[in-house]
C-alpha cells in the first residue's frame, strides 16, 4: 500500500521570528535576521527573538520547568497543530503520532568548566575524570538532558498522546524523522503525525564541544558556500525549532484540511567521507528521490571546510538551472533540526505558490546525507 503524504500545519522559529510568513520573507533576504557577536565571542549565533510563550505554553509552571531548547519545540509544535487547524480537536491529537529529533539538554557549566580546569594540572586525567564526573554532576542533570523529554512536553502541554519516538545524533537524525515519519503513513500504519524538533544554540556548552571538533567559524557572518574559500570554513550555530503536520491525503480530505504540499519519500545515506564520497551521495539520492528539474534547492550546508564545497560543486551540476540557497544563510546551523526545518521552509514555497517542486539537501558536519523533495500537492 501507497499513499500520497501531505503537509497540513506548520510551525517555524528561529532568529527570523516566527510563522511561515517571517521566514519567506528571510529567505528572500538571504542573510540571517539576528546575529549577536558578543555573548559568545569570538563565535557568532543566530538567536531567537523573544516569544510570547503563553500563546502556546499557557501555564507558567509548564515554561519554568522547561529548558530553553524545549520551550523552542513545544512553542514550534502548537504553531503547527494551529495551522493544521488541529489544535482544539483532542480525539484527533489523542491518535496522532509524534517523532522528535533533537540533541541532549542544557549542561552545568560552572561545574564542567571546574572539571576541565582541573584535568589540565591532575597526575592522572583518567582518574580525576571519573571521580569528578561520578561525584559533581547532579544525578538529576541526566533527566533533565532526555530527549524524549520535548515529546513528553508536546505530549502534556498539546495533548499529542498517540505512540512518539525520539530521534538524536546530529543532522541525520532530523532526516531519519522526517523518512519515517513519511514512510509510516505512505505505508498505510499511520494517518497523521506531528514531526520535527528544535534546538537551542545560545549554550557555552554546544560551542565548546563544537570548538574542540574543530567545526565552528570564529568569525563573523558571511554566507555558507563562501566560507572555505576565506580559509575561515566551519558553521555558525542558530536556535531553531521546526515542526510539521502530515498527513495521508485521504485524511487530510476528510476532515476538510488544507494541503499546504505533498512529502515525496525521503532518502539518506551514510557515508565513509572520503575525497569525492559526499557528491557521489548526493547524486545517488538525487536519483532515489526522482527530482527531475525542482525550481528551488534549500541546502543544509554547515559551511564545515572541504565538505560545504563539495556539495556545491556537485549541486551545480545536478541542478544547474534551481536557485540554491543554504538555510545557514537564513537560520544559521541548527543540527538535527536542519532536516524538519528545511522540510517545512519548503512546504511553505509551494504553499505560497513561489516553487512548485522543491529539493532539499542534507550534509551533516561530520557524517549522514540526505534528500527532501517537497512538490505541490
Amino acid at each position: 500500500m501507497s499513499q500520497d503524504v501531505v503537509v497540513t500545519g506548520l510551525g517555524l522559529v528561529s532568529c527570523a521570528g516566527e510563522g511561515i510568513g517571517a521566514h519567506l520573507a528571510a529567505l528572500e533576504a538571504g542573510a540571517p535576521a539576528r546575529t549577536d557577536t558578543e555573548r559568545f565571542a569570538p563565535y557568532t549565533v543566530h538567536p531567537v527573538p523573544p516569544l510570547a510563550l503563553d500563546g502556546q505554553i499557557p501555564k507558567k509552571s509548564d515554561q519554568r520547568q522547561m529548558e530553553p531548547w524545549q520551550r523552542l519545540g513545544v512553542y514550534a509544535a502548537g504553531l503547527a497543530l494551529d495551522s493544521a487547524g488541529v489544535n482544539a480537536d483532542a480525539a484527533l491529537k489523542s491518535a496522532m503520532h509524534l517523532v522528535v529529533a533533537c540533541g541532549g539538554g542544557e549542561r552545568d557549566t560552572a561545574v564542567d568548566g571546574a572539571i576541565l580546569t582541573g584535568l589540565r594540572d591532575a597526575a592522572d586525567p583518567g582518574a580525576y575524570l571519573n571521580e569528578h564526573l561520578l561525584n559533581d554532576l547532579r544525578p538529576t542533570l541526566f533527566l533533565a538532558q532526555l530527549s524524549n523529554l520535548l515529546a513528553g512536553n508536546i505530549a502534556i502541554v498539546h495533548g499529542v498522546t498517540g505512540a512518539s519516538r525520539t530521534f538524536m545524533g546530529e543532522e541525520a537524525a532530523g532526516t531519519d524523522a522526517l523518512r519515517i515519519a513519511q514512510a509510516r503513513i505512505a505505508s498505510g500504519q499511520v494517518e497523521c503525525m506531528l514531526v520535527g524538533g528544535s534546538y537551542s544554540a545560545e549554550r557555552p556548552d554546544v560551542m565548546v564541544v563544537h570548538e574542540m571538533g574543530g567545526y565552528l567559524r570564529a568569525k563573523p557572518f558571511r554566507p555558507v558556500f563562501s566560507r572555505d574559500g576565506e580559509g575561515e570554513a566551519g558553521f555558525i550555530l542558530g536556535s531553531a525549532a521546526a515542526f510539521l503536520v502530515l498527513e495521508s491525503v485521504a485524511h487530510a480530505r476528510s476532515r476538510g484540511a488544507t494541503i499546504l504540499a505533498r512529502l515525496a519519500p525521503v532518502a539518506s545515506d551514510r557515508t565513509r567521507r572520503e575525497p569525492g564520497a559526499v557528491a557521489r551521495s548526493l547524486e545517488h539520492l538525487w536519483q532515489q528521490v526522482d527530482l527531475p528539474a525542482p525550481d528551488r534547492v534549500l541546502s543544509g550546508a554547515t559551511g564545515v571546510g572541504g565538505i560545504t564545497a563539495e556539495e556545491g560543486e556537485a549541486l551545480a551540476r545536478i541542478a544547474p538551472e534551481a536557485g540554491i540557497t543554504a538555510l545557514g544563510d537564513v537560520i544559521g546551523h541548527s543540527l538535527e533540526v536542519t532536516a524538519p526545518f528545511g522540510a517545512a521552509l519548503a512546504a511553505g514555497l509551494v504553499a505560497a505558490g513561489k516553487a512548485r517542486d522543491v529539493a532539499v539537501t542534507i550534509v551533516g558536519h561530520r557524517r549522514g546525507e540526505g534528500m527532501i523533495r517537497v512538490t505541490a500537492a
